[in-house]
């Protein structure tokens, strides 16, 4: 450890902490918001703030600080070295840390913890601020507060399934979902049965619930579902028992449905869906969710909505992870998906076993480089991994091929429940 040097003005490299900086170790009621860290008023708290480098060799670090009221002292930790900084001033500083040695294309972790404080908190934070070597562009940060959110977020990944040309009408796609032990990490959405129009799977809400999720959009394009005019409306047409349906907004709107089920991790769940067009509604799709219960030993009805303006069967196979809780964005999580089959108008079945690694905006834009995709040990699986700022060199456009099971899985599509 030593004394940081005397407070000066840099003109290196600026992180935002409210875009990159999470509470990793929570006491009393500090928070991150869009200008830093906020209300630290509690000694053990941890604040940690990642970038990712292109370059290696020296990094030399500094805090943009100020405190309201008294002084405080603050340990900055970089690599094992820490650094004790002072805050006594009342405008905003950037003061020294030090400098630390950081290898090329891996993410830097910075820690930031209270020692000792005379007022009621420990200040505010609002930046990292770096130079030197390994602080030469590319660097990998979220920069624009316009972006924090989903920045914090992190990057949401996807598997596209390749169907083969020739395939006909498809109008089932069933696949499974297993999340390993330790990866349900709260905030999670395991997207299964994914299609054009919508997508089902299973999300991690809170250490209490856990919900299988089914929407489909409208094809009225709003954030808010009360402007869907009746002719665009998502209609309900059957759900399951103990599933809850209502209308969703706020990316994009339409008919959403959910069940409370306690999934557990480690365990294998099936999903099917279907989409054919409506027979009753002109110019209309149905879409239909089932999810095997394997404590019931049964399939068991999602939901089954008509969507207006469009006569399609299945689309876009794919299967997505995302985390939707910005404060769990440092938190990695992982999810496999294996046995992808599709049966078309005819009941013919097509195993599908190619898939493209695609990524969000916040990954494309450079702002996030924490995710992963591949085929799983084992070998008739996918996997996708995002979040927690792990070093991966993964592209987009990838494609994986995973080994063939060779036999569908029997389901007895004249017997699901409709209601």
């Amino acid at each position: 450890m030593f004394s940081a040097l005397k407070a000066a003005s840099f003109d290196g490299v600026k992180i935002p902490l409210g875009g990159n900086a999470f509470v990793t170790r929570s006491e009393g009621n500090v928070e991150i918001d869009d200008n830093g860290i906020v209300n630290w008023d509690k000694e053990n708290a941890m604040i940690s703030c990642w970038f990712k480098t292109s370059h290696g060799g020296k990094l030399t670090l500094s805090v943009q600080a100020r405190i309201t009221k008294g002084t405080s002292k603050i340990l900055v930790s970089v690599n094992e070295k820490s650094s004790e900084l002072d805050i006594k001033n009342t405008n905003w500083e950037a003061i020294p840390a030090g400098s630390f040695d950081v290898p090329e294309n891996e993410y830097v972790r910075v820690d930031l913890k209270g020692i000792s404080k005379t007022g009621p908190d420990f200040g505010v934070i609002s930046d990292i601020i770096i130079e030197g070597e390994a602080a030469t562009e590319p660097l990998v940060f979220v920069r624009e507060p316009g972006n924090f959110y989903f920045g914090r977020r992190g990057p949401s990944v996807h598997l596209s399934y390749e169907v083969p040309v020739n395939s006909g009408n498809i109008e089932y796609f069933y696949n499974e979902v297993t999340v390993p032990e330790g990866e349900d990490v709260i905030g999670s959405y395991f997207m299964v049965n994914g299609f054009a129009e919508g997508y089902c799977g299973i999300q991690v809400n809170s250490a209490d619930e856990r919900r299988i999720l089914f929407s489909v959009w409208s094809p009225f394009e709003t954030d808010n579902p009360d402007q869907i005019p009746e002719e665009a409306q998502v209609r309900l047409l059957n759900k399951g028992d103990d599933v809850v349906t209502k209308e969703f907004g706020g990316e994009g709107s339409g008919g959403q449905s959910f069940l409370r089920y306690n999934w557990k991790a480690g365990l294998t769940y099936r999903f099917l869906t279907r989409i054919h067009p409506d027979e009753n509604r002109l110019g209309a799709t149905v879409y239909t969710s089932w999810f095997f219960d394997p404590a019931r030993n049964n399939w068991r009805l999602i939901a089954s909505f008509s969507r207006p303006q469009k006569v399609t069967w299945y689309k876009r196979p794919h299967s997505f992870l995302e985390n939707f809780i910005p404060s769990q964005g440092h938190l990695a999580r992982k999810v496999e998906f294996g046995n992808q089959w599709v049966i078309d108008e005819h009941g013919n079945w097509t195993e599908l076993t190619k898939a493209k690694f695609t990524f969000d905006a916040t990954a494309k834009a450079n702002r996030r480089a924490d995710f992963d995709g591949g085929v799983s040990k084992n070998p008739k699986t996918f996997y996708l991994k995002n979040c927690g700022f792990f070093n991966s060199s993964i592209q987009a456009g990838s494609f994986f091929n995973r080994e063939k099971s060779g036999i569908h899985p029997e389901i007895d599509l004249g017997l699901l429940p409709n209601k």
